[in-house]
C-alpha cells in the first residue's frame, strides 16, 4: 500500500505540472510540417528523456544543485527564462518562416532538438524539476528507501507513457480541429507559454526576496 501511495503522490505531483495536454498544441506548432513518423519517433524520444531527467531530478537532483551551489529559485528564474524565450520566438515567427526552416532542415536536426528545447524546458521544465528534486529530498531524510525509489520509477514511466501519447497522436487532434482552429491554439499557447516562463521567473524571484527578508 505505501509503494501504491507514493506512486499516487508522484504522479498527481508531476502531472499537473508537466501537463502534456496542454503542452500537445504547443510541441504540434514546432513540428507542423514533420511527417507523421518522425512526431511520433520524436514523442517517443522525448517521452524516453523525460523519464530520465524525472527520475534523475528525484536522485541525484538536491546532491547536483550542491555541488554547483545551485539553488532551486536560480533553477527557476533561468528555466523561465529560457522559457519566455521561446514562447515569444513562437510569437513572432510566420507561417511562411516555418516552411521555410523545414525544407532546409535534415532528419538530425529535426531529432536534434528532443532534448532542447522540446523535452527541457517545454515538457520537463524548472517547475517539474524543482517538484521532483522536492519530492527526493523529502524521501532521502528517511535514508534509502527501495519503495519510493521503485514507486519514482513506476511514477515516471506513467507520466512519460502519458507524454508519448498526447505527443505522438496531437495530428489527430490537429485534423479534427481543421487548419484555422489550430492556427488560433497555436498562436494562444504560443502567448500562455510566455505567460507561463514570467510567472516562472517570478516564482523564482519571489522565493529570491523570501530569503533576503529571512537574513
Amino acid at each position: 500500500m505505501g509503494t501504491a501511495r507514493n506512486i499516487f503522490l508522484f504522479v498527481s505531483a508531476l502531472f499537473p505540472i508537466v501537463d502534456p495536454l496542454g503542452g500537445a498544441p504547443i510541441f504540434l506548432s514546432l513540428t507542423r510540417e514533420y511527417p507523421a513518423a518522425a512526431r511520433r519517433t520524436l514523442s517517443r524520444q522525448i517521452a524516453i528523456n523525460s523519464f530520465f531527467l524525472m527520475l534523475g531530478s528525484y536522485l541525484i537532483g538536491t546532491h547536483i544543485l550542491a555541488f554547483f551551489g545551485i539553488s532551486l529559485p536560480a533553477v527557476q528564474v533561468g528555466g523561465g527564462l529560457v522559457v519566455i524565450s521561446t514562447g515569444w520566438a513562437l510569437l513572432k515567427r510566420k507561417d511562411e518562416d516555418d516552411r521555410d526552416r523545414m525544407h532546409q532542415r535534415t532528419h538530425h536536426e529535426i531529432y536534434h532538438q528532443a532534448f532542447y528545447p522540446l523535452t527541457l524546458p517545454l515538457t520537463v521544465g524548472p517547475g517539474s524539476i524543482s517538484v521532483a528534486i522536492t519530492l527526493g529530498a523529502n524521501a532521502s531524510h528517511a535514508g534509502i528507501n527501495f519503495f519510493a525509489i521503485l514507486a519514482a520509477v513506476v511514477g515516471s514511466i506513467v507520466v512519460a507513457l502519458t507524454i508519448f501519447l498526447c505527443y505522438g497522436f496531437a495530428d489527430r487532434l490537429a485534423r479534427m480541429l481543421g487548419v484555422t482552429a489550430m492556427t488560433v491554439i497555436m498562436r494562444l499557447t504560443s502567448f500562455l507559454l510566455l505567460c507561463i516562463g514570467v510567472q516562472i521567473v517570478w516564482n523564482g524571484l519571489s522565493a529570491f526576496l523570501v530569503t533576503l527578508k529571512l537574513h
